[in-house]
């Protein structure tokens, strides 16, 4: 998904910027209490430098301090999205964060380490197959996401169903305004319309998708500053129509 991302930044980053801040969207807010530090991102960025067991050894109060100031951040982050999405009170901050540590088991690329943190806040009690919310911090390609990332075959199918039975909802929200101007849809996409479905389907571009997430492209300027809870949580709540949309569909095929 990060390299699909980093070729989709590329080509519609600053365009996107442009629309998002044309309006009245990022405001001043009171002050944090955890904001995210200049600290997290610059160790980040010497880790992609140095992605060695041995130098990460060196650094570990570095990443300890990195990562604690990454779970304070989620709680209040949490806190604040509660009142749009009560199905978060509750979870635990550190359970959102993604390990740092590489599978390589059959990777080529045999870096230990992940160059980035990522937090996904779901509803755990229903499993990550599911539309959530996600939070990427890598110095220099940061981004908000919602939507599902590699659905399972069936939650797929039933995704893909429910789009080309009820364009009228699904386009309702991917064409809102407020959507348009934050978000690109953003997956893998198939040549063809998948099977099951009519070449003709007006819907055949989104059936397409072998995934369907939602990206919003972030600055390091605008994580490291003190109303960024604020900025997140405006955000992900605009992503709530989206995400209701294929939650509801993964209800109904539980």
């Amino acid at each position: 998904m990060q390299k699909q991302f980093n070729y989709w930044r590329k080509t519609n980053y600053l365009s996107m910027k442009k629309k998002i801040f044309k309006g009245s969207f990022y405001q001043i807010y009171p002050g944090m209490k955890h904001p995210i530090k200049k600290e997290t991102l610059t160790f980040l960025k010497d880790l992609k430098r140095n992605n060695d067991r041995e130098w990460f050894a060196e650094n570990k109060d570095r990443y300890m301090a990195a990562h604690e100031n990454l779970v304070a951040f989620v709680q209040e982050l949490i806190y604040e999205m509660v009142a749009f999405d009560k199905s978060l009170a509750g979870i635990d901050p550190k359970k959102t964060i993604f390990r740092i540590y590489r599978d390589t088991r059959f990777a080529k690329d045999k870096s230990p380490y992940k160059p980035n943190f990522g937090a996904y806040l779901i509803d755990k009690k229903k499993g990550f197959n599911q539309a959530g919310y996600y939070l990427h911090l890598e110095p220099g390609e940061c981004f908000l996401a919602g939507g599902i990332h590699v659905p399972e075959p069936a939650t797929l199918r039933a995704i893909r169903k429910e789009i080309s039975g009820d364009a009228k909802g699904f386009l309702k929200i991917v064409n809102d305004k407020n959507f348009k101007t934050h978000f690109t849809i953003f997956g893998e996409q198939l040549v063809n319309v998948p099977q099951g479905f009519s070449k003709e389907d007006p819907m055949g571009e989104y059936l397409k998708y072998k995934e369907l997430s939602i990206i919003h492209p972030l600055t390091d300027k605008e994580v490291l500053s003190e109303n960024f809870v604020s900025y997140c949580t405006r955000v992900f709540k605009l992503m709530v129509p989206f995400n209701a949309f294929i939650n509801g569909v993964v209800s109904d095929n539980q």
